[in-house]
């Protein structure tokens, strides 16, 4: 019996995984996203079309340990620093839509259905969250996630995100189940909460950091693997415990280590359980479709589907133009955010749970969230020519290929030097910027530069980056990051990239970066007015090469150390701090 239970198991994972293979594939080659092909692939292999897998229930359960993983990675996102710059996107913009879109959700579907005012509400408010999933890879492929609107549609996911703590608890307390009152009153609920909290935050100063800083020293990266699960689904067993949500167990425990030099290297072990068990989610929600309850209505989802897309685009929209957004700017956003989320389910699971809504309903609305997403693409690619800004496109020329064999992204002060010196070397340029007024000026002096953001991948495609050995990124401020030199290492395997960077905590930010090269940009002149100085104490040539050789290696070393501890305060002792033999 064990033995047969067992090949069952295997058969269902086998099943699972060939239909999600094939299927996201295809999603992902028509550029449709993972999401899509992973609630197909459910539809497909469970009851309702070739009944293939049974019990969407249990594997539902594990599967809902995807949320959890996502919702710490989540956490890992919430740097201070991050937060504070972004605050008032997250904090503003993101609760002033999930409010009004909510809001107006619940009131449109109150008014043109039978839904009761708290159904209404229930339904309305998870129906204002987009879907995380599939509008960040959108963005990535794009090369747009460091751009204002892709920063901004962050900003809106990011607190969507944190939203789904508060309306689980919102969905909670319109419970008509008779077994939600035997739970404990809700000011003690409240203070076991805030009890909890504090308890991991103090656990993670205390006893999580000291651990991670231990495997560090120990340099057994497989156990960083293993203490990150642990902390992942300790957090979320001891909230469950308290029978709080488990989501917001791993959510705190993000947090906590959101500023720890190991941010990144826990952020990369937790990636795949991540991905992995969030498509098994949306796989166990697609097999939970009722096909023949929607077969039975298709009009009311189609036309629920329409009203969802309508709504939440015209209030981002408003919103958008309200904070001073470019009407075609403001237009790129609510389309790219109309849909439905995949939080939706869990929030809908939730509120049938609770006698709210009919287990009929929530397939519906599952239904609509489904075909909501399915739009987005379309959507997108339909308003292309719309939503792009002609006048820019008149007045200043787009990349172009060239045949050059370098690009240079950015051409203030640092990327003019780079781009004079190369050709001077008799190397073909292409430079690319996003100062109009310094291209206008580029130009007065005889010089071609292109109007773009080189931090695009479609751009860099465009400007001929695929041909091309050289990609140096010339650009100000924290505009790169590690995520996106790995694109374009990915988009563009055989360009050597060569980094600005302002600092040395710029070049630790940059982690495993795919870089030929990073240059901090004050090195040199700082190290140019070191040698002029001992030239001016007489110091012999000899002493002077020999006391910058020792620089830079004890600075290889240090910063080497730095890079792979994540930790700017890493190999202190180090620093040259005494005259030699002293």
């Amino acid at each position: 019996m064990e033995h047969e239970t067992q090949a069952f198991m295997l058969l269902d994972g086998a099943v699972l995984l060939g239909f999600a293979l094939a299927l996201v594939l295809v999603f992902r080659k028509l550029g449709l996203g993972a999401t899509l092909g992973y609630l197909l692939a459910g539809a497909l292999v469970g009851p309702y079309v070739f009944g293939l897998i049974g019990e969407a229930e249990t594997k539902l359960s594990i599967a809902e340990l995807g949320i959890t993983f996502l919702l710490f990675i989540v956490g890992l996102e919430l740097a201070p620093r991050r937060l504070w710059r972004m605050r008032r996107e997250i904090f503003g913009l993101g609760l002033l839509q999930v409010t009004l879109c909510g809001l107006a959700l619940a009131g449109a579907i109150w008014a043109t259905t039978g839904f009761t005012p708290i159904a209404a509400l229930a339904i309305g408010l998870p129906l204002a969250l987009s879907s995380t999933a599939q509008v960040l890879p959108m963005l990535q492929n794009a090369g747009r996630l460091h751009t204002p609107l892709g920063e901004r549609a962050f900003s809106i996911l990011l607190f969507q995100d944190l939203s789904i703590i508060p309306l689980i608890t919102i969905v909670a307390a319109m419970s008509g189940n008779p077994a939600a009152a035997e739970g404990p009153p809700g000011w003690q609920l409240a203070i076991q909460t805030v009890l909890a909290i504090a308890g991991l935050i103090a656990a993670g100063r205390f006893l999580v950091r000291p651990l991670f800083r231990l495997i560090g020293s120990l340099g057994e990266r497989e156990m960083f693997v293993v203490a990150a699960l642990f902390i992942v689904i300790a957090a979320a067993a001891l909230m469950q415990a308290l029978g709080l949500s488990p989501a917001l167990g791993a959510f705190i425990a993000g947090v906590m280590l959101a500023d720890s030099p190991f941010r990144h290297e826990i952020e990369a072990d937790v990636e795949p359980f991540r991905s992995v068990l969030l498509g098994l989610f949306f796989m166990s929600v697609g097999m939970l479709l009722d096909l023949s309850a929607i077969a039975e209505r298709p009009l009311f989802v189609l036309g629920m589907a329409v009203m969802l897309i309508s709504i939440t685009a015209g209030v981002i929209i408003a919103l958008g133009k309200v904070i001073g957004m470019p009407w075609r700017g403001a237009l790129a956003l609510g389309l790219l955010l109309s849909q439905g989320g995949e939080f939706g389910f869990v929030l809908f699971a939730q509120a049938q749970a609770g006698l709210v809504i009919s287990a009929e309903a929530a397939s519906l609305l599952g239904a609509i969230v489904t075909v909501s997403m399915v739009t987005t693409p379309f959507l997108m690619m339909a308003t292309r020519r719309i939503r792009e800004d002609p006048e820019a496109n008149e007045t200043r020329d787009e990349p172009q290929l060239d045949g050059a064999s370098a690009l240079i992204v950015g051409y203030g002060r640092f990327g003019q030097t780079v781009a004079q010196m190369l050709i001077a070397a008799d190397v073909k340029v292409s430079m690319i910027d996003t100062d109009v007024e310094m291209i206008d000026v580029a130009a007065s002096f005889g010089a071609k530069v292109y109007f773009g953001d080189g931090t695009r991948i479609d751009l860099l495609r465009q400007a001929g980056a695929a041909e091309a050995q050289v990609i140096a990124f010339c650009i100000d401020g924290d505009q790169l990051s590690a995520d996106l030199l790995h694109e374009v290492h990915k988009a563009f395997p055989e360009a050597l990239l060569h980094v600005r960077a302002y600092d040395r905590r710029s070049v630790v930010a940059l982690g495993d970066a795919p870089v030929r090269n990073v240059v901090r940009e004050l090195m040199g002149s700082a190290l140019a007015m070191a040698r002029a100085a001992l030239e001016g104490l007489d110091v012999s040539l000899q002493d002077i090469e020999r006391a910058e050789d020792m620089y830079r290696s004890v600075d290889r070393e240090r910063l080497a150390l730095q890079i792979e501890a994540g930790d700017i305060r890493a190999a202190r002792d180090l620093v040259i701090t005494r005259r030699p033999g002293r």
